[in-house]
């Protein structure tokens, strides 16, 4: 066997390429093709109506609706061009099963990640770590590292927990095709035991489990290990009192070597192996966050195992489908297509977002129609987590027609597990990289918060193509933020990621082209321009309201044929995206929820990721990595089920919020109450749809009134907020009416 190599098929693909119905393209292109007539028509009205050049305030606000209707236009384009030919992928394991022995099949490396045990709980950690040590494969092709950023003696400690139970926990999965294999997620989800399984066995596993969490969780909540296990285990040796998170040695521990004969689990089968790595850290030394990480975890496993699939997760992700390596493996052993493909993305799905989420989690939209629509185009973004490479791409290799990779070439290792440690320890010391290409041509980008992307992006554009994968049990199941202020500040790191590459050498119309193809690079700056959302959203939601408080129009009455247009595309484009969200599962209350959050996103994280990225551009500010906290407090968790908004703290971002929705609260009512006190019917004509506009942008913002107003427990806004936002309101509206 030449792994992927060679061109000729030698019986039906591994994988096949489907694209939607004739009918269903049809449809949306004819939806597509109105909407643009609708939006030129808007853009000549703008154009056509231009207030003279006397008539002051309103003249201006006309100009910056004519830019923010501009810029919508055309961001709605791209978004359109991108969405024009979706593919969606089938694995066959039954062919990859009669073509390859088990033998044949490549071995497979798998990195988890953590950087923070406060953030980051240790048994939420190995339980994904245990949710990939029983994946349906070969044990001994199997290899699991864990890197621990914060070089955390408990992080070990619950690692070396995992091992052991993990001797149990392997054999009863297979035995009883246990899914899903977290045992967190398990137990939390089945109260019965599975086929064939006797109640007997079952509590005894279910208590074992118990006895672990036990164990980890009071020795994590102590803060120290007790001393027998210290005295028994010879890794703990290698903590002292003067280590921290952002100081300490390189240290690289093989819990279980897969090599050892003796490494069994209780019915006597190989386990596979399993690493612990915490790279050395130093005050002077840059790590570079989470690709410092991914890249010495490459080297390590590089002389330890060096399979030739590196597959890597966060550590809040499990692993949700036993069987996802083995569909991974379909598309590179695709004998006329896997040789040019360099990764297999799997989407991100999550497991603790409700039935009518408040935040409207757009994630099954995104995964069921976006990202067939990059795949379309020749590649899918990487993102991070849940992501199957080609270790010669992930490496710098480039891709041509004459590469040929022989995976049945590779050998196993003879040297002891003490001598590999110290051979990896040699490779993650903070100052190995300097004057190396990690981190620009090898390995994962740095220098940008965004390294999963842009070194996706890199991959592509070496010849690599790249596959999305939407299985229909799902590969992997995270946990998403359930709190406003989490999910604000994860879209500004994304936003202000995704601006910085299109503002640098890496755009990708630039360091794409004659590359990749031109839909693939306009699929990056849909994303790439979230940035620039931000002012004309704002625009859009605060002068319209002052005007109509002002009783200035910057509308087509709605008698007018102009009027048209504008009702036109609003309605069809919400009508199309109502749509779309229930084919794929949602409900019209997560839709509504989904565009408020939409709203808010612009006018908060896209803003903040704009004034940071200037600042670092002036060199006022550097970018940094915030790492998402994991864990969530029991009563937030309940309002959050419940429906309601978590803000509870003072935030820029919330003030933004806060005044906008307070402006146009007070913009509605003063603006109604004067229409209806001059009684003027023949204005309110004139101002419809700036009245609809600000009706709307009031109704959406429900959850903040209620934060505000009406409740009082500790996810409310606080009275701070609140003040900061009048003291910008006021002067807003008291300007608005005397003019």
């Amino acid at each position: 066997m030449a792994g992927s190599g060679g061109r000729r098929q030698r019986g039906p693909p591994l994988f096949a390429t489907e694209k939607p119905s004739r009918v269903a393209m049809a449809a949306y292109r004819l939806y597509a093709a109105t909407v643009f007539a609708g939006v030129l028509l808007v853009w000549l009205y703008r154009a056509t109506h231009l207030p003279p050049a006397g008539s002051g305030v309103r003249r201006w606000a006309w100009l910056g609706m004519l830019a923010a209707e501009l810029w919508f236009g055309l961001y709605w384009v791209l978004t359109l061009s991108v969405r024009w030919s979706p593919v969606y992928r089938r694995a066959f394991k039954d062919r990859l099963a009669q073509r390859y022995s088990e033998d044949q099949l490549p071995s497979v490396d798998i990195f988890v990640c953590t950087a923070d045990p406060a953030a980051e709980p240790p048994m939420l950690v190995i339980s994904t770590v245990l949710s990939v040590l029983a994946y349906d494969y070969m044990p001994e092709k199997l290899n699991i590292y864990l890197s621990d950023d914060a070089g955390s003696v408990l992080t070990f400690y619950a690692l070396c927990e995992a091992s052991e139970f993990a001797k149990h926990w392997i054999p009863f999965c297979k035995k009883y095709k246990v899914e899903p294999r977290s045992p967190i997620a398990y137990f939390a989800k089945v109260t019965s035991p599975p086929d064939g399984c006797g109640p007997k066995e079952w509590f005894t596993m279910k208590e074992l489990y118990r006895d672990l969490t036990d164990r980890v969780n009071s020795v994590v909540n102590s803060g120290r290990i007790p001393e027998d296990l210290q005295c028994n285990l010879r890794g703990f040796s290698q903590w002292n009192e003067t280590i921290t998170s952002s100081d300490h040695p390189a240290i690289v521990q093989i819990l279980i070597d897969g090599n050892n004969k003796k490494a069994v689990d209780t019915d006597g089968n190989a386990l596979p192996t399993l690493v612990y790595m915490a790279r050395e850290k130093r005050h002077q030394e840059q790590h570079h966050f989470k690709a410092g990480s991914l890249n010495a975890l490459i080297r390590v496993s590089s002389v330890i195992s060096n399979s030739p699939i590196i597959m890597n997760v966060d550590c809040d992700m499990y692993s949700n489908n036993s069987e996802s390596i083995r569909e991974a493996l379909c598309f590179f052993l695709d004998e006329e297509q896997g040789q040019d493909i360099g990764f297999v993305q799997y989407p991100q799905n999550f497991e603790n977002v409700v039935h009518n989420d408040i935040y409207g989690n757009p994630i099954n939209v995104v995964n069921e129609l976006d990202h067939p629509c990059l795949d379309g185009w020749g590649g899918m973004c990487y993102y991070g987590t849940g992501c199957f490479h080609r270790r010669e791409a992930l490496c710098g290799q480039l891709n041509s027609q004459e590469y040929k990779e022989d995976w049945s070439m590779m050998v196993g290792r003879t040297e002891d597990a003490n001598e590999l440690e110290g051979m990896a320890r040699s490779l993650v010391t903070c100052t190995y990289e300097h004057k190396t290409l990690w981190g620009s041509e090898m390995g994962v980008r740095y220098g940008c918060p965004l390294e999963d992307v842009i070194t996706g992006l890199q991959i592509q554009c070496r010849g690599w193509k790249s596959v999305y994968y939407n299985p229909e049990r799902r590969g992997f199941l995270g946990m998403a933020s359930t709190s406003l202020g989490q999910i604000l500040v994860q879209y500004k790191r994304w936003t202000e990621g995704f601006l910085q590459i299109s503002l640098s050498r890496f755009n990708p119309f630039l360091l794409g082209r004659g590359k990749i193809k031109l839909g693939l690079q306009m699929g990056y700056s849909v994303c790439g321009f979230w940035a620039l959302n931000s002012f004309p959203t704002l625009y859009y939601v605060t002068v319209p309201s002052l005007c109509f408080l002002n009783g200035i129009s910057l509308f087509p009455e709605r008698t007018s044929p102009w009027f048209i247009p504008f009702a036109y595309v609003m309605v069809v484009a919400c009508s199309c995206s109502l749509v779309e969200s229930l084919q794929c599962g949602g409900s019209a209350l997560e839709w509504w929820n989904a565009q408020r959050m939409w709203l808010i996103r612009r006018i908060t994280s896209y803003l903040l990721a704009n004034i940071d990225t200037i600042r670092r551009l002036l060199a006022i500010s550097e970018s940094g990595f915030t790492l998402t906290v994991k864990v969530s407090d029991s009563q937030a968790l309940e309002r959050y089920k419940k429906g309601m908004m978590e803000f509870g703290s003072f935030s820029a971002m919330f003030v933004i919020l806060t005044t906008v929705a307070l402006l146009n609260l007070a913009c509605m009512m003063l603006g109604i109450s004067r229409v209806l006190l001059q009684e003027d019917a023949g204005g309110l004509e004139n101002l419809f749809l700036q009245a609809v506009l600000c009706v709307l942008i009031v109704a959406i913002n429900f959850p903040v009134y209620e934060a505000l107003f009406l409740r009082r427990d500790k996810g409310s806004l606080p009275a701070s907020v609140a003040q900061v936002s009048i003291c910008f309101v006021l002067p807003l509206c008291i300007l608005s009416i005397c003019k």
